[in-house]
């Protein structure tokens, strides 16, 4: 019989790598708290950076959302995006205006909001399984997580607020192609570039 331990389906998220858990701990509390707080204010900051548009900002939120997901993993990433949403409701000025309260939560940019859920989830989901590792396959995990967001969005505009399909796409979906492009290839290469310069350390 072999000595070789058995290889798992998820390999440790960039997270862990940094900051590695005690023996037998899962997620460390501490070490919990603090990334979701990290990530919160990360978020808040990236929704201040923003261009106005008629329905829905562009900002570079979607940006950090799927860098989360694919630094911290599925769990502590949609636990963050959940986090800044709850922020969010009980006031705090963490969405892009700035504003807080339920309004962003039930107005035009309620769906993209909750999709950053998704996007984290599927984000790390992939990036748990090695797909952090290679440009090309994370840019391919983060277009999934894109295409989360942006789908979540339309839908909202389309049908939750009754715009309808071709003004939801007019308004909700073609601003933001490219920018989504751009926003992929650039964390699709500052991510794999961080796990190989830990893994040197």
């Amino acid at each position: 019989m072999s000595d070789r331990p058995v290889p798992t389906a998820t390999h440790a998220s960039l997270a862990a790598l940094m900051w590695p858990t005690r023996p037998g701990e899962t997620v460390g509390a501490l070490r919990a708290v603090v990334l979701v707080a990290l990530g919160t204010a990360l978020m808040t900051l990236s929704a201040k950076v923003n261009l106005p548009l008629p329905y829905v900002p562009m900002t570079l939120q979607t940006l950090v959302v799927l860098m989360i997901g694919s630094a911290y993993g599925w769990r502590l990433g949609s636990a963050t995006m959940i986090s800044y949403l709850a922020e969010g409701a009980m006031g705090l000025p963490v969405f892009a205006g700035p504003v807080g309260g339920i309004a962003p939560l039930v107005g035009p940019t309620a769906g993209y909001l909750f999709g950053f859920v998704g996007a984290a989830f599927v984000t790390g989901w992939l990036a748990e399984r090695g797909w952090d590792r290679s440009v090309l396959r994370l840019f391919a995990a983060m277009a999934v997580g894109h295409v989360a967001i942006l789908a979540a969005g339309f839908g909202w505009l389309a049908f939750g607020l009754g715009l309808g399909a071709a003004k939801a796409w007019q308004v909700g979906i073609m601003p933001f192609i490219a920018a989504s492009l751009i926003k992929n290839a650039l964390g699709a290469t500052l991510i794999p570039a961080a796990r190989r310069f830990v893994d040197r350390l």
